[in-house]
């Protein structure tokens, strides 16, 4: 008996209401979900992409969600190209995903790659009749955020990347999400689905927009659910724009969340549910904490009733699930899934009493003389001095033991940039204080800089380097 296709896009999104206003909206452009009923975001083309492999590829993202919504189940495969992607590796990528077709806000940078169907795509709508039945479930490629070098391409389907989304109905009252993500990578694709599926509008932040102006349209646009990484949060409360924000829900995923963030989010937004959650983009959605800590308790692993299971292996996290990627795109790629169908994530994981903390990376350790440190862990105690904002622990050269701990610091707003040179020292010397009451003697800061501001990656994280 063949496989029922599961809805597409376009079906769950009618099924959700299209007659409530609900809009995404841009900079300098909304367009209604309604409007879609009667236009194309694709014009008279969107037949000549049926059953094709399309790579949606433009420097908007208003752009390039219309082309989401358009093509699922129309297309045979998706591959969703985030605007920082390197274009040395487009061939690789256009090779191994047999891509037929691009759609694009850029036509002409992308004409020459041998593909002879490219397509433009804009923030607009044409008012014409579209036939949008759909026959494929269709596959979803996105590159994992922490790619470097040639990218590493993971297969959904709308089903998986789904499975955590509840449907239209179940939130209350009008919904306007924002989110400081690409919504072309794991995170920010997730909030996107929800806020269509789940009955909502969308504010989308634009290339190069300023926090303060992403935040201050956030308010204007009476934003209610709103989501970024611990990094985003950390730079976006630095920000006096931040306090007109009034949510009702603020999460943070993608990074370890520290309490010091989770601590100063809740103190900023009173009224609002702060929650961190996991997911990675291999793994798909695992868990949210609501709770107001950091980590997670250790209940979650012997949970009933969920379609997650969770299991701490070689002290790290992996997670069995519906919700988990299909498999690695390409000839010779390693397995997604172990013996028994889990996802090992490569977080690593501390139990501390009844509660699981996420400690790093299993890739990003430190070692200093032969001992390991994760640079997370140093962080946030680091984090929890009042006059400290955001900081980055890295490994520095050392000719005895071979490495030895660095910290960058940015303070806190208030505590610069008009603060002296004496308040300067003595802050470093509390930190260095802090640290050494609560870490290992060989996990402390060898140096402490103060900086204006740390490299932040494209996908909203931490720009994590050895010197």
């Amino acid at each position: 008996m063949p496989r029922r296709r599961t809805a597409s896009l376009w079906e769950s999104l009618a099924r959700a209401g299209l007659e409530r206003g609900r809009s995404l909206c841009a900079t300098d452009t909304s367009i209604t979900l309604a409007e879609l009923e009667s236009g194309s975001a694709l014009g008279n083309r969107l037949s000549e992409l049926r059953d094709r492999s399309v790579l949606v590829s433009t420097s908007d993202q208003l752009a390039a969600a219309l082309a989401l919504i358009e093509l699922d189940g129309i297309a045979r495969r998706l591959v969703l190209c985030p605007s920082d992607f390197d274009r040395a590796h487009l061939p690789y990528v256009l090779a191994t995903a047999e891509i037929d077709a691009i759609v694009t806000d850029t036509p002409a940078e992308l004409s020459g790659f041998g593909v002879a169907c490219v397509m433009p795509c804009h923030r607009a709508v044409h008012r014409q009749a579209v036939d949008r039945s759909a026959r494929h479930d269709t596959e979803w490629i996105l590159f994992t955020s922490g790619t470097t070098g040639v990218p590493k391409m993971v297969v959904h389907t709308l089903a998986t990347l789904t499975g955590a989304i509840k449907p239209a109905g179940s939130l209350a009252g009008p919904v306007v999400w924002a989110t400081f993500y690409d919504i072309r990578r794991y995170g920010g694709l997730q909030i996107f689905l929800r806020a269509l599926i789940g009955g909502g509008s969308l504010l989308l932040s634009d290339a190069g927009e300023p926090v303060s102006a992403f935040l201050a349209r956030a308010t204007e646009h009476g934003v209610t659910h709103i989501t970024g990484t611990p990094t985003h949060w950390r730079r976006a409360l630095m920000s006096p724009a931040a306090r007109a924000l009034s949510p009702e829900y603020a999460r943070l995923s993608g990074e370890i969340a520290d309490q010091a963030v989770i601590d100063h989010l809740q103190s900023t937004f009173p009224e609002a549910k702060v929650a961190h959650a996991f997911a990675s983009t291999e793994a798909g959605v695992a868990f949210e904490v609501t709770d107001g800590q950091a980590g997670f308790p250790s209940s979650f692993l012997a949970r009933d009733g969920d379609d997650v299971d969770l299991k701490v292996q070689d002290d790290t996290l992996r997670i069995r699930s519906s919700r988990t990627a299909l498999r690695y795109l390409g000839d010779g790629s390693e397995s997604l899934l172990d013996a028994e169908g889990f996802v090992d994530t490569g977080d690593v994981l501390e139990r501390r009493g009844e509660r699981y903390h996420f400690a790093g990376r299993r890739g990003g350790i430190i070692n200093v003389g032969g001992l390991k440190i994760h640079p997370e862990e140093v962080e946030a105690v680091i984090n929890r001095h009042p006059n400290v904002r955001m900081s980055l622990v890295t490994a520095r050269k050392n000719p005895i033991t071979g490495a030895i701990v660095a910290a960058e610091v940015v303070l806190a707003l208030g505590a610069e940039p008009c603060i002296d040179a004496l308040t300067v020292e003595r802050t470093k010397a509390e930190i260095l204080e802090t640290c050494r009451s609560a870490l290992a003697a060989h996990k402390v800061p060898a140096s402490i800089r103060i900086v204006n501001a740390l490299a932040v990656t494209p996908s909203g994280k931490l720009g994590r380097r050895n010197a």
